[in-house]
């Protein structure tokens, strides 16, 4: 029987060298390629087409949920593991709803990693414990079905808008950055606040945080 190809991509190369360890462990897995960020998993996808891909969701230049349907147009077969340490129910929909086949909390990855694979290789939904029993597989299925999120609704002008203030950033440098006028700016910030039901600008940074718009350490 043919072994399952799998690329692993983590910005941080001490996880990748211990997720590749433990895949290892099992005869049947095999690493065939390994990718830092978003784009140079898109770079390794050209050239190889594994069967699983064990992504990260916080890394640099793409994050891991912007990958996936472009991961998925390259290698439309593929299966995707998302793994992080985060709990937080707004990366768990982004993620599963935008074609994740498993979210592997990396507290669980230890005991978990080898079970999570299978389940997902066998065409099952694949959720870690801590969460599992808050979300069945059966909801799962709604969620994809019904395919509405909050961070589904935004543009993707409204996400670049929403990543600079995130970062800090005025309307004058926003508007500059993006070559676009203050007042659209203003206008983009309104909609952003509407759409994702928040007060202030405090809140946008803290939304654009939790749910993986910028990058953080993971």
């Amino acid at each position: 029987m043919a072994k399952c190809k799998i690329v692993v991509a983590d910005d941080h190369v001490l996880i990748r060298q211990g997720l590749k360890k433990l895949i290892e462990e099992n005869r049947s897995f095999e690493v065939v390629g390994e990718a830092g960020d978003g784009l140079e998993l898109l770079d390794v996808l050209e050239q190889i087409i594994p069967d699983l891909i064990i992504l990260d969701i916080s890394m640099p230049q793409l994050r891991g949920i912007e990958v996936i349907n472009e991961a998925k147009r390259i290698c439309p077969e593929v299966k995707i593991l998302m793994i992080t340490m985060h709990k937080n129910e707004q990366y768990f929909l982004c993620a599963m709803s935008a074609g994740a086949d498993g979210y592997l909390l990396k507290e669980d990855s230890d005991s978990e990693l080898l079970n999570a694979i299978d389940v997902v290789m066998h065409g099952d939904i694949y959720i870690s414990p801590h969460l599992a029993e808050e979300f069945s597989d059966d909801v799962i299925r709604s969620y994809r079905e019904k395919g509405v999120f909050p961070c589904e609704t935004l543009t993707n002008r409204e996400i670049e808008v929403l990543k600079l203030v995130a970062e800090g950033l005025t309307s004058k440098e926003i508007a500059e950055i993006l070559s676009i006028s203050i007042r659209t700016v203003e206008h983009h910030r309104a909609n952003l606040l509407k759409k994702l039901n928040l007060k202030n600008t405090a809140d946008l940074i803290k939304h654009a945080i939790q749910n993986g718009f910028i990058h953080t350490t993971d």
